[in-house]
């Protein structure tokens, strides 16, 4: 940490249900989030002076939903991932001095769509003029160009991917907040309806509404705080291409790779230290490109090392061990649901334990391998 001051999530917590939740707005989504969080950390609302969220409803409408009056604001918005850069930045700012308490919150109505905005790809951008226009649009078929060479250069099978959905369901088993809980195999995974090759239904991730949020204060003050206070070791954020045609290398994740080693360094950790790992699964095949770029495994060794069971329960590397974005849930932007399931580990919460975890890697992906935010988190100070 090279003698900076440390900083802690004082507080996390999650809508009180997610899922199909109709009556909930987006906005309702976050203030639901933050009043749970706030509480978690033991604190009223009017201990909050620095406030982030993403650009829709904006820091500015939650802000003013909750009564507080910031100091300090934050609305980066890179697609899912932005979480994590905003846990990244809440640190930078408390270490400056321009907010002692920062909330970072999220509701999103990804299924019922209320008060959502329709998503659209503007013609006259990028993606619009030179990728729309011939067939990708949106995650189910973009994602699948990368994969398809990575399955081509490294050999990955049907088989392999399909574990990736089993592996994380067998987690999902054990948690009650879960959206699917029933077993499956990887026959079941391959005989679930084809959504846009190779992506079968069960390796592609739920659409759900739901939100969460965070409380980030300085380790210092952790004697204030009721729970015992995650500690931020490390953080990384990169990005790589707006356009999935335009990735470095289709099969793998610069930006995966490049936040990833900046977290690492900041940590002073190895791979060999992590005990717990959350990486972003819209599709089954972004937790291999994951892992990977972590350097868990090396290239093209992921989806054996998946399929040995080494990630689901009982095994090696406990990885999405809420169930996911294939089975827990995912409202279209799922970083905030890592960050606190790697928080209800280090804190002995997690519906499904992942034995005694001392230290929890968080890596968030945003848009199709654009950006990429990545969290170290310790249950102690290094």
């Amino acid at each position: 940490m090279s003698g900076r001051p440390g900083v802690i999530i004082a507080g996390a917590a999650e809508t009180d249900q997610v899922g199909k939740l109709p009556g909930h707005s987006e906005l309702q989504l976050h203030t639901e989030g933050a009043l749970n969080a706030v509480a978690d950390a033991g604190l009223r609302l009017r201990d909050i002076d620095g406030i982030a969220t993403v650009a829709s409803p904006g820091p500015v409408q939650v802000a003013h939903a909750l009564g507080i009056t910031p100091d300090w604001i934050d609305g980066t918005g890179v697609g899912g991932t932005s979480f994590l850069l905003h846990v990244r930045h809440a640190v930078a700012a408390i270490r400056a001095g321009y907010a002692k308490t920062v909330l970072i919150t999220h509701g999103q109505s990804g299924r019922s769509r209320v008060g959502a905005a329709p998503f659209r790809i503007p013609p006259s951008s990028p993606m619009g003029q030179f990728e729309a226009p011939y067939g990708t649009f949106g995650p189910t078929t973009t994602f699948t160009i990368p994969l398809l060479r990575y399955m081509k250069e490294h050999g990955l099978t049907h088989e392999q991917l399909a574990y990736v959905a089993v592996a994380q369901r067998r987690w999902a088993a054990k948690n009650p907040r879960a959206a699917f809980r029933d077993p499956i195999t990887v026959e079941d995974v391959l005989a679930s309806r084809l959504v846009a090759y190779p992506f079968h239904l069960l390796e592609c991730c739920l659409v759900t509404d739901g939100g969460g949020a965070l409380v980030i204060a300085s380790a210092e003050r952790a004697a204030e705080f009721p729970k015992p206070g995650v500690h931020i070791l490390g953080t990384g954020e990169s990005s790589e291409t707006p356009m999935i045609s335009q990735m470095v290398d289709f099969t793998e994740s610069q930006a995966f790779r490049l936040a990833g080693q900046a977290a690492f360094a900041e940590a002073g950790i190895g791979v060999a230290d992590v005990d717990h790992l959350m990486i972003y699964d819209a599709f089954a095949h972004v937790p291999i490109y994951g892992l990977e770029a972590l350097g868990f495994t090396g290239r093209g060794e992921a989806g054996a090392f998946i399929a040995d069971g080494n990630t689901g329960p009982g095994g090696s590397l406990p990885l999405n061990t809420n169930g996911g974005g294939l089975s827990y849930t995912h409202t279209g932007m799922y970083g905030m649901f890592a960050i606190t399931e790697g928080v209800r580990q280090l804190r002995g919460e997690a519906a499904a334990p992942a034995g005694d975890p001392q230290i929890s890697v968080i890596l968030g992906n945003g848009g199709m391998f654009a950006t990429a935010g990545v969290l170290v988190l310790g249950r102690r100070p290094r």
